[in-house]
């Protein structure tokens, strides 16, 4: 069968090649791979910025966010052949810690988790692979065009459910909440902030393109002004990029006893200067919370399904600009200006490189 490989530690290996069937050690499921999304992460391990092989093997199938259909399942697995199916990416630290034994590996203590894709086991961008069936969670057959879409949601999801959490921690009655960024998890951290009942507000630096109306169609309000131009001073902010400018503008236009969640990871080595003292003033006179959330737990995954039952399934689809069968991986990492979600499409008859309707 064919995979998608990268050799970690080695810039642009990216290939196609032939890959040995999975093993029956990697699980009692065998799933056959519907779709895989392309993000960041993937990019960074492409760049050779981080990525890790299996034990023993020099390379990595890349993939994390997947979608797949079962072929063969033995009873009790939770799930059965014909079943439409996302793998969870995560997989706990076999020690195990104390949170990854409570089934938290999202929060994992001694980082000795594995990821499909990125840190220690094959990811799911070849035709075929394997799971136990607690790995699994099972779709809405109605979400087969748009399931892709599960890992990413789990990310909002888990934002969206610790705001929640800190939210009783005392009186907390919001009503207007701030999304920065409207890539992919922007959008669906603004489709779960509407889920919610709440004025939600999305900032990026887009002025045309797929974005602004997508935000508008959520009965979302968009905005590529800066922030602070805005006036809005949110209860809720949900930060989706990790531009070092636009997390310092989150940290400082909120409402009083807001709630920030960082999910954008930043890179390093660019100094900017900022008034430690005055933020953190201001932080506490304002009893505000700033939190950083990543990955997801086996919860998060449910309430990610839930979530994208309940949305507007043609809203879904339009999230995914380009499907691309798998052999066109090359031009589907090649960024396009009207790119929202890429996905690479490994079901028998793959388009040529459109979104399907």
């Amino acid at each position: 069968m064919r995979a998608l490989t990268v050799t970690p530690g080695e810039k642009d290996s990216l290939r196609l090649r032939d890959f040995p069937e999975p093993p029956t050690g990697e699980g009692e499921v065998l799933v056959e791979a519907r779709a895989v999304g392309l993000c960041g992460t993937d990019s960074e391990i492409i760049a050779a910025e981080y990525g890790e092989a299996p034990p023993g093997q020099d390379h990595l199938v890349l993939g994390h966010e997947n979608l797949g259909r079962v072929l063969d399942a033995p009873p009790g697995s939770g799930v059965a052949a014909g079943d439409l199916v996302v793998g969870i990416v995560r997989r706990p630290d076999p020690e195990p810690c104390k949170a990854c034994a409570a089934g938290e590996w999202d929060m994992c203590l001694n980082g000795n988790y594995t990821e499909h894709g990125i840190k220690g086991l094959h990811g799911f961008a070849r035709e075929r692979w394997r799971a136990d069936g607690q790995a699994l969670v099972k779709l809405d057959p109605g979400l087969e065009d748009v399931g892709v879409l599960l890992e990413p949601t789990t990310i909002v999801a888990k934002a969206w459910e610790q705001i929640n959490r800190i939210g009783q921690r005392a009186f907390f009655d919001p009503h207007t909440a701030v999304v920065t960024g409207a890539g992919p998890v922007g959008l669906l951290a603004a489709l779960l902030g509407v889920q919610q009942g709440l004025d939600v507000h999305v900032f990026d630096i887009a002025t045309n393109g797929p974005k602004p109306q997508l935000v508008r169609d959520l009965g979302a309000t968009y905005h590529s002004e800066p922030l602070p131009d805005s006036g809005i001073k949110p209860n809720i902010l949900v930060e989706c990029t990790g531009v070092t400018q636009v997390v310092l503008d989150a940290l400082k236009c909120r409402a009083q006893d807001a709630i920030t969640c960082l999910t954008g990871v930043s890179g390093t080595g660019k100094q900017t200067q900022v008034d430690v003292g005055a933020l953190n003033r201001e932080e506490v006179l304002m009893n505000g919370v700033i939190f950083g959330s990543v990955n997801a737990n086996r919860r998060h995954y449910d309430a990610g399904a839930q979530a994208l039952a309940a949305a507007d399934l043609g809203w879904l689809r339009r999230l995914i600009s380009r499907r691309l069968p798998l052999e066109d991986f090359a031009e589907a990492f090649k960024h396009q200006p009207d790119d929202v979600k890429v996905v690479m499409d490994l079901s028998a008859g793959a388009g040529e490189g459109n979104a399907r309707p």
